[in-house]
């Protein structure tokens, strides 16, 4: 890519850094989300709405951030990108209490900011490195997600019982998106694909790889298996911590008090605990899985979709038995909680990387950006939502208690469950395919 070995490293570090911020800023939500329930007097639906309007602000706007990247200078978008979602994330701050569908108009245009970024960095890092050391750079940048998320929802809680007003835990990130913004221009120098890659023709075959148009089945291969696979695994991650941490508080107030029926406060002390969790297992289960893809890879070829596989179908048991145990033991729901998100955790830089490896150069960012918006589709942009509407509609009707409200949440969490096996079999299936897609990219680039 004509850029020394130095500033591929800085880059890459800038990148990862605005990244853990990203997700920073993300989950700082859901640190203070009773607390948020509680000021605009909204049930279960209306806070895992906050997710979707989000995430469907930050799909539809994927596509063409994921254009304009691979045609226009990456640096450019990325900084007006952060400046946009600084600022709106400060204004959202200042909401009052009458105008919960004015904080959600600011959360899908959040969005915008990180619809420019999220689309365009994962191309960059994988234009800077190549096979193994691709890999391992990508797992640094996607470790950023889960520590950023735990960090976050540390920060919300904390900053929250620091000033006692939870919209100061939105204010407190803002600063660091002008300065990141900053440092994006200064320290890095974004790669320039070789002409003689960017002047090739580009087959319809290899454009977006989930969208190839070849009729036939043996044609289609990784492309529907893998964004499949992907589908499922991000919709379990938006759930998994932010309605365990509820869940979990729900079933303290149910012990206490089975019949009360006072809304619950935000519990600093479960906060900080499952923010802990998100981190530990979230750099664990990044750095295993990588570990195990660059040594499996060695022995067969498809060792990447089987691993994604492993972490999939592992998960489910672990979020099925902190579920079942939540009433009986805590301890046990810390435990089974920690696994689930561990054997997540897994796929992160590997569901990243076969993206990368199966898709030309000169494409990837429009390939990035338009699995984003499927994966979101059916993914994360319904599944805190679809979560709580399930809650809402078990309590409709029904004498409200901490009970009924621990019970109905439980039961619409079991959800994941099922979704957890479904992915883990859409990523086996990948595994019959992905070594042949993977040799005709690389046959196309080298020409």
């Amino acid at each position: 890519s004509g850029t020394s070995l130095r500033q591929s490293y800085l880059t890459t570090a800038v990148l990862c850094y605005i990244n853990l911020l990203n997700y920073m800023d993300r989950w700082t939500i859901a640190g203070v989300l009773q607390e948020i329930k509680k000021y605009f007097h909204v049930k279960d639906s209306s806070l895992g709405l906050l997710q979707t309007v989000f995430i469907c602000s930050f799909m539809l706007l994927a596509p063409l951030f994921g254009y304009l990247g691979d045609r226009y200078s990456r640096k450019i978008i990325m900084c007006v990108g952060l400046v946009i979602w600084s600022g709106i994330t400060l204004g959202s701050s200042f909401v009052t209490e009458s105008y919960y569908w004015l904080l959600l108009v600011t959360r899908g245009l959040v969005g915008i900011g990180e619809a420019s970024y999220s689309t365009i960095a994962p191309t960059i890092i994988g234009d800077l490195f190549v096979k193994d050391k691709r890999t391992w750079m990508l797992s640094i940048f996607y470790i950023c997600i889960p520590v950023g998320s735990g960090l976050g929802y540390i920060l919300g809680s904390s900053v929250k019982q620091a000033t006692g007003d939870w919209h100061w835990a939105l204010r407190t990130s803002t600063k660091f998106f002008l300065v990141e913004a900053f440092h994006l221009i200064i320290a890095s120098t974004l790669p320039v694909l070789p002409p003689t890659i960017r002047s090739k023709n580009i087959p319809s075959h290899y454009s977006c790889f989930f969208f190839k148009v070849h009729l036939s089945i043996k044609d289609k291969r990784v492309s529907e298996l893998h964004t499949f696979g992907y589908y499922t695994f991000k919709f379990l991650t938006p759930v998994v911590s932010p309605w365990s941490s509820t869940l979990h508080m729900r079933n303290n107030k149910n012990i206490k008090s089975p019949t009360a029926v006072e809304k619950p406060n935000c519990n600093i002390q479960d906060n900080l605990i499952f923010g802990a969790i998100t981190v530990g297992t979230g750099v664990f289960g990044v750095l295993i899985g990588t570990a195990v893809a660059s040594r499996w890879k060695k022995i067969t070829p498809h060792a990447d979709p089987l691993i994604c596989a492993v972490g999939m179908l592992s998960s489910a048991p672990c979020l099925y038995l902190a579920i079942v145990l939540a009433q009986s033991s805590t301890p046990a729901t810390y435990v089974f909680i920690a696994l689930g998100e561990t054997f997540l955790s897994l796929n992160w830089a590997i569901v990243a990387d076969i993206l990368l490896y199966v898709v030309i150069p000169t494409r990837r960012s429009t390939a990035e950006a338009l699995q984003i918006t499927l994966c979101h589709v059916l993914g994360d942009a319904g599944s805190p939502y679809l979560i709580g509407i399930i809650s809402d509609a078990i309590q409709e009707g029904k004498p409200d208690s901490h009970l009924l409200r621990f019970q109905s949440l439980e039961y619409g969490f079991m959800l994941c469950t099922f979704v957890g096996v479904l992915g883990g079999g859409f990523f086996l299936l990948t595994a019959f395919f992905v070594k042949e897609d993977r040799e005709k990219v690389e046959q196309f680039t080298k020409g």
